[in-house]
């Protein structure tokens, strides 16, 4: 059946477009942004498609090679991989889009190619990441993921964006290098590399090699903590976002550190299983770290001067909600975090791409330039107004309802002390938020003229925008239409 194929289509479509581009002689940046918006589209139809089936009619198992799944690769499109695939596929195309537009955003016209290159095999790895059944094939393709990664960040010319690819390399080998110790730990307690069979076998292995899990588990937790930039394995983000080009800032923030946290999701509750996490007292750990960052991210993104740096460690903050819902190890706890993986996902590459068309315009990204830029930017900075209040958790946003799921599963755990903190996150949220748009659009004295000329930006760029600001609304004020899909992805991970 040609559904079975359509996973390994995905993947083809974002390897042939990254292959193709560097056989391009003449007008390559026309014809790339062509080609690569028809695979998106045609993957984001593919993913919509899937999502459905795998929701009306069963989940998808493709084994390479007709192997067993013992000795082979096994792909599952499941409710978990589908949603998670089609809210990846959405984003990356408002963000393509947008970057038609700010392809100049400090990256030289002879790395245009290579840009959309490495966007491209950074697409496939995370599609690979999510799809696969197997822990050691998704090392594989999580080395995949840090290598372009670690590439994007560092293809602007300049000492800082060296430097902090640099530091993305240096801790996300750490990172990768401890999770692979993981998966040789229970390699050698089970036998299996497949997710499955890991699952199935997990209780006795447990019984018989007590210490391999508990150390793997620690290796695990460790190595996608830092991926993931979960407090206090965080420091390599800030600098990452804030010399990197606002389109690889928007997927750094809105993708890529989701993907790592969903790779922890299918280990803790696929690989290990309940009864062997609350005996380790996983819960308690996670909350711990869960509640630092929801506290320490919003502390240092008060100091910053600059957006993007403040972004970033907003960033690290937010970690800390989807941590919390995971921590909970509840069905209401995942249901929170998954919810919050998609408004997150939203409101943050609405933040990250409307300072971009504010750096692009006005060459500044300065905390205290943005004086005034609602009257000049109106498009820009109400976007940006609407996905940082929905950060703060203001009704008729998805922010809001992100942090209302939180707090119930939270109650719900009689875990009280972290809806307080939640609660506190969110104000501090108010202090580094409130303050721009304030200046933004109530202080005049930058600009002394209005309405001259409006967003002097390509279409290609504010178009995105309004989508992001829009879909931010209307997850807000209807999200059980989504809800439906995250509450099975959740039972799919979590039966």
């Amino acid at each position: 059946m040609i559904i079975e194929q359509l996973p390994i289509i995905n993947l083809l479509l974002f390897l042939l477009m990254a292959l193709f581009i560097p056989l391009l002689k003449r007008k390559p940046f026309k014809i790339t942004l062509i080609l690569g918006f028809v695979v998106l589209g045609l993957v984001f139809i593919s993913s919509v498609y899937l999502l459905w089936y795998v929701n009306n009619v069963g989940i998808i198992i493709y084994t390479f090679g007709g192997f067993e799944a013992r000795f082979g690769i096994e792909f599952v499109v499941d409710p978990f991989s589908a949603l998670f695939t089609t809210i990846i596929a959405i984003l990356a195309a408002i963000i393509y889009i947008y970057s038609s537009g700010d392809a100049t955003d400090g990256i030289e016209k002879t790395e245009y190619g290579r840009y959309y290159i490495l966007l491209f095999l950074l697409l496939m790895s995370m599609f690979g990441i999510l799809y696969t059944n197997d822990i050691f094939n998704t090392y594989v393709f999580i080395e995949i993921l840090s290598i372009t990664t670690c590439a994007i960040i560092s293809i602007k010319k300049k000492k800082d964006t060296y430097t902090s690819a640099f530091r993305y390399l240096m801790m996300n080998e750490l990172g990768s290098l401890s999770y692979l110790i993981g998966v040789a730990l229970i390699y050698m307690a089970t036998g299996y590399t497949n997710i499955t069979l890991i699952g199935e076998s997990m209780s006795n292995a447990f019984q018989a090699y007590q210490l391999n899990i508990v150390i793997a588990l620690g290796f695990m937790i460790i190595g996608l903590g830092i991926k993931a930039a979960v407090f206090p394995f965080h420091i390599w983000l800030p600098d990452a976002h804030s010399s990197a080009p606002s389109t690889s800032s928007a997927i750094l923030s809105a993708i890529v550190i989701k993907v790592y946290i969903l790779v922890f999701v299918k280990v803790l509750f696929r690989v290990f299983n309940l009864e062997i996490l609350n005996e380790m007292s996983i819960s308690t750990i996670l909350l711990i770290l869960a509640g630092v960052g929801m506290i320490m991210g919003s502390v240092f993104a008060i100091a910053q001067k600059d957006v993007k740096r403040m972004l970033g460690y907003s960033s690290v903050a937010q970690m800390g909600y989807i941590l919390l819902g995971i921590g909970l190890l509840s069905f209401e706890g995942l249901r929170a975090a998954f919810f919050h993986i998609l408004s997150h996902g939203l409101m943050k590459t609405a933040l990250f791409l409307s300072v971009g068309e504010i750096i692009f315009y006005k060459k500044t990204r300065k905390v205290n330039d943005f004086d005034g830029l609602g009257f000049i930017m109106p498009v820009a900075m109400g976007v940006f107004s609407i996905a940082a209040l929905g950060m703060i958790g203001l009704p008729l946003t998805s922010g809001f309802i992100s942090k209302l799921n939180l707090g119930m599963a939270v109650l719900d755990k009689n875990q009280t002390i972290f809806l307080v903190i939640l609660i506190i996150s969110s104000l501090l949220n108010v202090i580094y938020y409130l303050p721009i748009i304030i200046s933004a659009f109530l202080k005049n004295e930058k600009y002394h003229y209005r309405l001259e000329s409006i967003e002097k930006t390509p279409r290609t760029m504010i178009a995105p925008l309004i989508l992001l600001g829009l879909l931010i609304i209307v997850v807000g004020i209807f999200p059980n239409q989504i809800m439906v899909f995250i509450e099975s992805a959740v039972r799919s991970v979590m039966p």
